[in-house]
């Protein structure tokens, strides 16, 4: 009963003042929603990176020439030529890897692509047709190059939908000649509108035979990767350790720490980019979370100015029987009050503002799939955290106002 009459009396007190109620507020609102969005943003682009990566097929293995860093200081070799045709031939070949697996090197760097007077700078992949099954993108015009154009280094050439757009605008690509470094290709075929997948922007791409642009183009004889398509999930593990066993007994390796190569999995990757993704939105949340401490110190300073204007008020209900306990139990619910309604506003804005973010990117963002993600998990801590907020920085003030003389109190002016 006792405790009814002070949460009566503690409500009364914040709606006395509702303008300043909202502003007090506003630094926990900002915090709990800017806390909600990081959790959501991350989860939702985490999903999206995951799911790019699942649609490369969990059969399939990237051979990368250089060794993988082995801490902070260490460096990544990607310029290493430890992959050739000897590497290719080995993995092909059935005595050293088990299975029936497609193999197809790879090539790639980014320059400047031209048509009549129309340039762009943009990637350029050497690749095969394993290339086109891996990431399930097929020309919508005309035709992917053959196995045969790959063999007889063909000056072939399929491009992106913005490729197009922006080297041939509405006309006709299919059947017409691009340069790349001074020499011709013709356009055999065009890929519809994609989009990003697997951190590549298709729709910006022009891939050639793997032949071609390494003999052609690059004049090297080593590739940048090997990819390997397993004929079964099950087959991976066992096919990374032939590769792994193969290349070592051909470059003469026998300390793994040594290798000048690596061997990468969907597994792999999806490993790394959650721990990286997951990583980021915890960084990113105890930024957004500094925001709550301001606010908590601007419900402290706002509360103690509130004792300071009912002193009187204090001192009337101590005169009639108040305790310093039920003093500070007023003082303590309107502060926890505060931090909690301040925390349903902010997840409310947190969980609209994602939503629209989401809304942006589906619309505008080039067919990207994006996922609306509400953590509830991040409620509970937002309520939790407002209320802890409420009670550590409306314990002093409360306890300030219960040290008062209730006769002191009376005839403060």
């Amino acid at each position: 009963m006792r405790l009814t009459h002070t949460l009566k009396t503690a409500v009364i007190g914040l709606r006395t003042n509702k303008g300043r109620s909202m502003l007090t507020i506003l630094g926990i609102v900002i915090g709990i929603m800017s806390i909600i969005m990081v959790m959501a943003v991350g989860k939702g682009a985490e999903d999206l990176i995951l799911d790019q990566i699942r649609g490369m097929g969990s059969r399939t293995m990237s051979v990368e020439p250089g060794r993988m860093p082995q801490g902070l200081g260490d460096v990544y070799e990607i310029f290493t030529e430890s992959l050739g045709d000897k590497e290719v031939e080995a993995i092909k070949n059935k005595n050293n890897v088990r299975g029936d697996n497609r193999v197809a090197p790879f090539v790639g760097f980014m320059d400047t692509v031209s048509h009549e007077n129309e340039k762009m700078r943009t990637q350029i992949h050497g690749a095969s047709e394993l290339w086109m099954e891996i990431m399930d993108v097929y020309p919508e015009d005309g035709q992917m190059f053959t196995d045969s154009d790959v063999k007889q280094i063909a000056r072939v050439a399929v491009i992106g939908s913005e490729v197009k757009n922006e080297l041939f605008g509405e006309s006709d690509a299919v059947g017409e000649n691009i340069r790349i470094k001074g020499r011709n290709f013709k356009v055999v075929g065009v890929f519809p509108p994609t989009g990003v997948m697997m951190m590549m922007d298709v729709d910006s791409l022009i891939i050639l035979p793997y032949t071609t642009t390494q003999k052609v183009l690059l004049g090297i004889s080593h590739y940048h990767a090997i990819l390997v398509q397993a004929e079964t999930e099950a087959m991976v593990p066992g096919i990374v350790e032939d590769i792994k066993i193969t290349l070592r007994e051909m470059h003469g390796i026998t300390d793994p720490d040594k290798d000048d190569f690596h061997v990468g999995t969907m597994e792999d990757a999806m490993q790394i980019i959650g721990s990286v993704t997951s990583a980021l939105t915890i960084l990113l949340t105890l930024v957004a979370a500094i925001s709550l401490l301001v606010g908590g110190i601007g419900i402290m300073n706002i509360m103690l100015v509130s004792v300071s204007e009912r002193t009187r008020e204090i001192g009337l209900r101590k005169a009639i029987g108040a305790t310093k306990g039920d003093i500070i139990t007023q003082f303590l619910l309107e502060s926890v009050i505060l931090t909690i309604f301040g925390g349903i506003f902010g997840i409310m804005l947190g969980a609209g503002f994602t939503w629209l973010i989401g809304f942006a990117i589906r619309e505008f963002g080039g067919f990207i799939s994006w996922k609306f993600y509400f953590p509830i998990s991040a409620v509970f801590l937002g309520v939790g955290v407002a209320g802890a907020i409420g009670l550590v920085f409306g314990l002093y003030p409360a306890s300030q106002a219960a040290k008062k003389s209730p006769i002191e109190a009376l005839r403060y002016e």
